[in-house]
């Protein structure tokens, strides 16, 4: 498992943009717009911070499994691919967080 990964499922779900919306979830889900995407993407996130405050591990990692896909789903909708996200990432390996959210703050960047 590693962010090869990502990259299979972003392609998959890249090609199912454009299909049968009767018979991919991914195409329902743009053919529905992104604030339907948005919106099942809070859900997920909401579904997530419950399941870590409960016991079952097995429960958070179904929940986040769920939350990262459709966030890989709102990345497609919006021209993006989790390369970028992990170049991101990358640039901020190493660097302290408190440092690193100063540095975004002081450039004009969200805090987040």
């Amino acid at each position: 498992m590693n962010a090869d990964l990502l990259t299979r499922l972003a392609e998959v779900i890249e090609s199912r943009r454009e299909a049968d919306p009767e018979q991919s979830y991914v195409a329902s889900l743009h053919q529905r717009g992104l604030d339907v995407m948005l919106k099942k993407l809070g859900e997920e996130a909401t579904e997530t911070v419950i399941a870590a405050k409960n016991p079952d591990r097995d429960a958070l990692v179904s929940e986040m499994a769920d939350l990262w896909f459709h966030t890989l789903v709102v990345l497609s909708a919006r021209g993006l691919h989790p390369d970028a996200v992990l170049a991101e990432l990358d640039r901020r390996f190493g660097l302290s967080g408190i440092a690193e959210k100063a540095a975004r703050t002081t450039t004009g960047q969200r805090s987040g």
